[in-house]
């Protein structure tokens, strides 16, 4: 559980962050980690629905690591947002990228 705050997760979390904020990913953009540490990436595509103004953009943006929108505006259309997050599978031991993919 505690392997992000470890030093073998640095490079992986350095990836994906800039200046201690998340960095914000276009849908063919990836992290770009040093060759010897290829990792495989696991794709999830979330989608959120349900009634407006319930808060699922301003749940997205705050997982994305974007600011909060500070006033309500309805969505138009699907707003797709990538998030990245490396974690260790306990079965396997070895690190694997996460791709979420939150269709908003």
């Amino acid at each position: 559980p505690g392997w992000l705050l470890s030093p073998a997760a640095c490079p992986y979390l350095s990836s994906i962050l800039h200046r201690n904020q998340r960095r914000v990913f276009g849908l063919l953009e990836r992290p770009a980690l040093p060759p010897n540490l290829t990792v495989p990436f696991v794709t999830y595509k979330l989608f959120l629905h349900g009634k407006s103004g319930v808060g699922k953009t301003a749940l997205v943006a705050s997982l994305a690591g974007t600011p909060v929108p500070p006033v309500h505006h309805e969505t138009l259309g699907i707003e797709v947002t990538t998030v990245y997050w490396p974690a260790k599978a306990c079965a396997s031991g070895r690190p694997v990228m996460f791709q979420l993919q939150f269709w908003d």
